[in-house]
């Protein structure tokens, strides 16, 4: 243990005069005077380090000078006091040879910290004094000790102690070891409410930050003790009360104290709530002869009468210097002056705008952008150096910068006061972020089976805003590879354009038992350009072209009998798809967008309205019509909501195809996939069943209905529309700088309107022995590749020869000899019965929870959800999981 030494136990040599005899002493004696010599000589021994004359220069000891047993004692202290020095004696007091005989403080060879978990050694080297090659001082650990605790107590660890060791080592050397016991974080027990009478302790709790420890905030970090959080929750209170009415309110006392065993702390709040006031007569006194203030005081959101809320107070506030601000006042001074009236309980308010000077902006600095070029920022700025101050356009600009999507959130642009008043400096301080991607994966999917997965993307080529992407996949069942170039200004002009080039292999599937059967397979490859530009500050319009070749195919060895596609394999739905061909198509959007952020909106609204028109050339026709939009509300403390719908139609402007066929291709339908959670990827709409037949244990032919045990095609539909309702909640802020952001949510929806197909078969029926119906398979020749349906006989070892006679034995010329008939050679179908289901403009209805991710690995997506309101066929799923994808 470290163990102080006393100052002077060691040091002091009294000079003891010879004894001499002496007269007795009168009681009018005067007082002994302390005896005074002169220092002859004056040396230091002990000494490595530290130079003899600097040791000297820490005492007031010269030669020559005189000195009392006094003087030594000082000159003790002095030394001890430099904090270089572990013993000091001074010999030599009574003859002038004075001697300090000092003993140096050793140097620190390693500081080592024993027991600490929950601080690393780097958060407490860096807040201590000592160091290696240091002089070590028992001054130093003392204050070492006390900031290694003051750390743990910042971190809720009040039981925490540190006993400091010394280990001593060979050349005046010594190892600093701080023996810590963290103890567990000191919790908040309780917390007490004197004085409220209107709010119980419950509600008041919940506004507070501190939460008491206990099961229900197990997993919260706001159950420790904490000082400033303490401070903040005073001010909450007083938030609370002065919302609900209570201007008097006021925290009389707060007091934390804390457990004996250290462990946990009780803390009491004494309040005093005061009336409740509502509000009196609301006006707006404006020195700005632009403003009209009685419209202003009609535009306020408090009335009288309403119940005084402080918080609405600050709103008005910050809505009346806003208003200025569109008017081109910059630096208006709005003061709210109270007019309390005790008796009735009310309080009035007049705000006064001071007079101010029209604004406009001297220049606008942009900072921090070391990738982005400056124009890509300035020209999503909607003011110029020159122009009138705008608060509207200043907020608009921040918005526009954010959406970019190329800099840390939370983007501001600030405002200053010019070279004169009536002018304001615009600044935007920006921190760039990561704008390339690449993602490099492989994995296994019971879907894809064998995934593998390439994309690179960078949002801000060059820095000039320019978007480049290219992408590889590939599965067992899907291969794609895509390009894609945007520039959204062409020629520095407020022109977007993009070319995307791409090749897409396609397998369709559905189950039959735990296998993946495939149905048809669809190869596409394409480009597609594209132009944008702005009418106004909402709205845009832009124009595509696109071109592609569509291949779609079935496995001949699966689906096909002499060479044709078998419906009674594929059924007609599929072999009617079949073909390739060319789609040239050319389209329009027109679109709105006022949301606050394309990224994550919080306010704001978007519309956007598109139609495609095929048929400029190629082999397809049809208008496609889509029509979709949202609304976002930011409620405050986290919370937004989400209002977003669309829908769709695609109309064919080809002649019929043929009876039960659909005149749109199953390629061009819409689908329904993992955007309507709570159903599996195409489990909403119109679809074919097909159910085979089996024999139960009684011997009656049965259809198998279980899920794994019929084929279920999705033909997709020519209309559909989806809504959704959406709350987002909020998390503390561990989890916010994590990236989660969880949601409730409502989403109903529907897919139809495909013309009904025409049944693939009709299969034979008869009545068995108990009166029960029996469907019976088909039987189908089976024909050689000129069309003639074959037969077979048998000769006389057995073996099945096979011919196209009908009758008799073949020659050499072909010629059919003989009369007896030889076995049709055929193949027989099992019988089976389709349904068409799922057709039906019914909103079909979910309900869930989900959580999005900014993972390592890219946007995640979990959802939970559950349909409430479904259609026969329609196929329900309750867990999805997306990844790589932005909802």
């Amino acid at each position: 243990m470290l163990s102080a030494t006393p100052a002077l136990a060691q040091a002091r040599q009294t000079a003891a005069a010879p004894a001499q005899a002496a007269p007795a002493a009168s009681t009018d004696a005067a007082p002994a005077q302390p005896v005074t010599r002169t220092i002859r000589s004056l040396r230091v021994e002990g000494s490595q380090r530290i130079e003899p004359d600097t040791v000297l220069s820490y005492t007031k000891l010269r030669i020559g000078v005189p000195y009392t047993n006094e003087t030594l004692d000082q000159a003790i202290k002095d030394l001890y006091a430099s904090d270089f020095f572990a013993d000091v004696s001074i010999v030599g007091g009574e003859t002038g040879d004075i001697v300090l005989r000092i003993r140096e403080n050793p140097v620190i060879n390693r500081v080592i910290l024993e027991g600490n978990k929950a601080l690393k050694n780097d958060k407490i080297t860096k807040e201590i004094k000592l160091a290696p090659r240091q002089i070590f001082t028992r001054t130093a650990v003392r204050q070492d000790v006390a900031r290694i605790i003051e750390l743990y107590r910042r971190q809720g660890r009040f039981a925490a102690t540190i006993e400091p060791k010394m280990v001593a080592l060979d050349q005046n050397r010594v190892d600093v070891v701080f023996e810590i016991s963290e103890g567990p974080k000191s919790k908040v027990r309780k917390i007490n409410i004197i004085g409220n009478e209107v709010f119980g302790d419950g509600k008041l709790k919940g506004a507070m930050y501190t939460k008491e420890a206990g099961l229900l905030t197990i997993l919260s970090s706001n159950t420790s003790y904490d000082q400033d959080r303490m401070n903040a929750d005073q001010q909450k209170l007083r938030e609370f009360y002065l919302t609900n009415g209570y201007a008097d309110f006021r925290v009389t006392s707060a007091v934390a104290e804390l457990t004996p065993d250290k462990r946990d702390f009780i803390i009491t709040y004494v309040v005093e709530e005061g009336k409740r006031y509502k509000f009196g007569d609301v006006t707006v006194d404006s020195d700005i002869r632009d403003f009209n203030n009685e419209a202003l005081a009609k535009s306020l959101v408090m009335k009288k009468g309403d119940w005084y809320n402080a918080k609405q107070v600050e709103d008005s506030v910050d809505a009346l210097n806003e208003a200025a601000g569109l008017y081109g006042y910059a630096f208006t001074d709005t003061r709210p002056e109270f007019q309390r009236d005790g008796e009735s309980q009310t309080m009035g308010i007049n705000f006064h705008i001071a007079e101010a000077k029209r604004t406009y902006v001297e220049r606008i600095d942009i900072t921090g952008n070391t990738q982005t070029q400056d124009k890509v920022i300035r020209r999503e700025i909607r003011l110029a150096e020159g122009d009138a101050f705008n608060s509207f356009q200043v907020k608009r600009s921040q918005d526009r910068i954010n959406s970019l999507g190329f800099f840390q959130d939370k983007f501001e642009i600030k405002q200053a006061q010019g070279s004169s008043p009536d002018r304001v400096a615009l600044s935007a301080p920006l921190e760039e972020k990561s704008t390339g991607e690449l993602q490099l994966s492989a994995g296994y999917s019971s879907l894809e089976r064998f995934i593998i997965q390439a994309s690179i993307r960078q949002r801000n080529f060059r820095g000039k805003g320019q978007e480049l992407r290219a992408s590889v996949n590939y599965s067992s069942y899907s291969k794609s590879v895509e390009l894609g170039f945007t520039e959204p200004y062409l020629f520095d002009k407020n022109i977007a354009v993009g070319v995307d080039v791409f090749r897409r292999d396609y397998n369709a599937f559905n189950y039959v038992g735990d296998n993946r059967e495939t149905t048809y397979s669809q190869v596409s490859t394409g480009f597609q350009v594209r132009a944008g530009v702005p009418l106004t500050e909402y709205w845009s319009f832009a124009a595509r072209y696109g071109l592609t070749y569509d291949e779609v195919s079935l496995d001949r060895s699966t689906y096909y009998t002499d060479g044709v596609c078998d419906p009674l394999k594929a059924g007609r739905y599929l072999c009617d798809s079949l073909g390739n061909r060319w789609t040239s198509a050319v389209g329009y959007s027109l679109i709105y967008d006022s949301r606050n952020s394309r990224l994550r909106p919080t306010a704001g609204s978007n519309l956007s309205f598109s139609q495609d028109f095929a048929g400029l050339g190629g082999d397809v026709r049809y208008i496609r019509t889509r029509l979709e939009g949202g609304k976002y509300w930011g409620l405050g403390g986290g919370f937004i909501v989400t209002a977003a719908a669309e829908g769709g139609y695609i109309h064919s402007l080809e002649s019929s195809r043929g009876p039960g066929i659909d005149k749109i291709r199953i390629t061009d339908r819409f689908y329904l996939n993992q955007e309507f959670r709570g159903f599996d990827i195409r489990g909403v709409g119109p679809r074919v069943q097909r159910f085979y037949y089996t024999t139960d244990s009684s011997g009656k032919q049965v259809l198998q209905t279980g899920k794994d045990q019929f084929v279920d095609d999705a033909l997709g539909g020519r209309a559909y529309y989806l809504g959704r309702l959406e709350l987002e909640l909020p998390l503390g802020a561990g989890a916010r700088e994590l990236g989660l952001r969880p949601s409730i949510y409502l989403q109903a929806g529907s897919l139809f309107g495909i013309t009904r197909p025409l049944p693939t078969a009709t299969f034979p029926t008869t009545v068995d022995a108990n009166g029960n119906t029996v469907v019976l398979p088909i039987t189908t020749p089976i024909r050689d590749t000129a069309g003639n349906p074959l037969y077979y006989y048998s000769l006389a070892d057995g073996t099945a020869v096979t011919t196209t006679c009908a009758a008799g034995i073949p020659d050499r010329s072909g010629t059919c000899n003989g009369t007896a008939p030889n076995t049709a050679y055929t193949t027989s179908t099992a019988p089976f019965l389709e349904r068409f289901v799922g057709n039906s403009a019914k909103p079909r209805l979910s309900v869930g929870a989900g959580v999005n991710w900014n993972s390592p690995f890219g946007p995640l997506r979990i959802d939970l959800a559950y349909a409430l309101l479904h259609e026969k066929g329609d196929d329900t799923k309750l867990i999805t999981f997306n990844v790589g994808t932005q909802f």
